[in-house]
C-alpha cells in the first residue's frame, strides 16, 4: 500500500465516528469470535476502510455496488468485487462471517438483503451489522446518505428474524453522546441550516460522503466517549442512541439475553485470495 493510500485510512480510521463504531463492533465481534481462520465478507464495502479490520479474523472479502470506491480498495491491495448485495456472486454457506456496516438502510428492499447474507452465511455463522437509530432522527445526513430509513432495536430484530437470523447481541450505540447530539439533530432540522459536504452525486472527487468535521481537540474529546463506550459495552447493552450494532447467528437458538459461549467457526481454510494473490 502507498504511502497516499496508508495515510488515507489512517485519516478515515482516525474520525471519532469511524473509529467508535469500529472499537465496539470488534469488541462485540471478539466475544464471539475465537478463530483467525474464518471466511469473512464485507458487504458494501466501499474502499476497503474495514477489510484492514475484519482482516484479524480471516480472509476477507468485499463486495460494493459503485466502482468508484472500489478502485481504492483494488489500490490498498484488498478482494473488493462488484456487486449488488441483493444478488451476491458467491454459493450457498461461502463465509463464516458477514459484515454488513450500514448498508441496508440504502436499499428499497433491506430484507432480501438479509435474506442474501443468511443464503452465503454458513450454519453456525454471524452476521454483524450497523444502522441508523430512529427513524425521528432523520436528518440532512440522511437525505444526502440516499438512506431510505432508520431502524429502532424491535424493527430490526424483526428483519432479521424474517430472514432466518437468531439474534444473539443487540444494543444502541452512540448512547454517551445522545444527549447532546439528538437535540443537536433536531434544531439543525428545524432551522433547515446544514452542513454542505460532499457527495459522490455532486462531487466527482468524492468516492463517498464526506464525514461531518470536527476540530482536533473536539475528536479526541469524542474518541475518548467512544473508548469508554466500548468498555461498557463488554458489559451490558445501551438503551439508546444514534445507531445499532448487532450480532445474529445462522442456524442456532440464542438469543442476546441469554449467556453465551464464545462462538467456534469453522476451521475450513480461507478460499478467497486477494487479486494480485490470483495473478
Amino acid at each position: 500500500m502507498s504511502d497516499e493510500l496508508i495515510a488515507l485510512q489512517s485519516e478515515e480510521d482516525s474520525h471519532w465516528w469511524f473509529a467508535s463504531r469500529t472499537r465496539a463492533l470488534l469488541g462485540l465481534l471478539d466475544r464471539e469470535l475465537v478463530e483467525n481462520n474464518l471466511r469473512v465478507l464485507d458487504v458494501g464495502c466501499g474502499a476497503g476502510n474495514m477489510i484492514l479490520h475484519l482482516s484479524r479474523y480471516g480472509s476477507v472479502v468485499g463486495i460494493d455496488n459503485n466502482p468508484a470506491p472500489l478502485q481504492i480498495a483494488h489500490q490498498r491491495g484488498y478482494d473488493a468485487r462488484l456487486s449488488q448485495a441483493e444478488d451476491m456472486p458467491f454459493e450457498d454457506e461461502s463465509f463464516d462471517l458477514v459484515t454488513t456496516l450500514d448498508v441496508i438502510e440504502h436499499s428499497d428492499d433491506d430484507l432480501r438483503i438479509l435474506r442474501e447474507c443468511h443464503r452465503v452465511c454458513a450454519n453456525g455463522g454471524l452476521i454483524a451489522i450497523t444502522v441508523p437509530a430512529f427513524q425521528w432522527l432523520w436528518s440532512h445526513n440522511d437525505v444526502i446518505n440516499d438512506h431510505k430509513r432508520r431502524y429502532s432495536r424491535s424493527e430490526l430484530r424483526a428483519k432479521l428474524t424474517q430472514a432466518g437470523f437468531d439474534v444473539r447481541r443487540m444494543t444502541y450505540n452512540n448512547c454517551l453522546i445522545f444527549p447532546v447530539a439528538a437535540p443537536l439533530i433536531l434544531a439543525r432540522r428545524r432551522a433547515e441550516r446544514e452542513l454542505e459536504l460532499a457527495t459522490p452525486s455532486t462531487d466527482q472527487g468524492a468516492y463517498q460522503v464526506e464525514m461531518e468535521p470536527a476540530s482536533p481537540p473536539v475528536n479526541a474529546i469524542l474518541r475518548g466517549v467512544g473508548r469508554l463506550e466500548a468498555a461498557v459495552l463488554r458489559a451490558t447493552d445501551l438503551p439508546f442512541g444514534t445507531s445499532i450494532i448487532c450480532i445474529a447467528s445462522k442456524g442456532t437458538q440464542a438469543t442476546d439475553s441469554e449467556a453465551r459461549p464464545p462462538q467456534r467457526a469453522s476451521r475450513r481454510q480461507p478460499e478467497h485470495t486477494r487479486p494480485s494473490e490470483r495473478e
